[in-house]
């Protein structure tokens, strides 16, 4: 269920705390194939599934890349903010890719605040720590810090 925020101030209160879950997202080899494109990068390990089948994972797997891409996507599904006229993502502070996702894997955005702060003009820049489940396993597959601008 999202999460709703009516102020600025509400938001920062949440600060130090575990705020939303996103919904469930699947990844789907289509994504994949596509994401290879747009970023040249045709690692066999993502786009080729006979050769995948016998690599490590046993399967195509996501690019890291495109598991951090989600991570605009896991923040509109799991919260909202009224005063919000202009979201931008300002960047990452960390990065860690913990574990692969196997294609049509089911992934989730767990989203703690660790930080808000005012910024000019009117808006709030947060540090978010993102973790990156998928579903029936017991390790995120992703983990970041991320910073988002909100402006109203």
């Amino acid at each position: 269920m999202k999460k709703q925020f009516q102020t600025f101030d509400e938001i920062k209160a949440c600060v130090g705390q575990d705020v939303a879950i996103s919904d469930w997202l699947t990844v789907t080899q289509t994504q994949i194939d596509q994401f290879a494109v747009a970023t040249n990068d045709h690692q066999w390990i993502h786009i080729d599934k006979e050769k995948a089948a016998a690599g490590p994972f046993g399967t195509t797997i996501a690019h890291g890349f495109l598991t951090l891409s989600l991570l605009p996507n896991f923040f509109e599904s799991a919260y909202a903010n009224a005063q919000t006229r202009m979201g931008i993502n300002y960047g990452l502070n960390k990065v860690r890719f913990t574990a692969p996702v196997p294609v049509d894997s089911r992934l989730r955005g767990h989203l703690h605040l660790l930080a808000c702060e005012d910024i000019e003009p009117k808006g709030i820049q947060m540090t978010w720590r993102v973790t990156v489940e998928r579903e029936g396993s017991d390790k995120p597959v992703c983990v970041a810090e991320s910073l988002v601008r909100h402006y109203a």
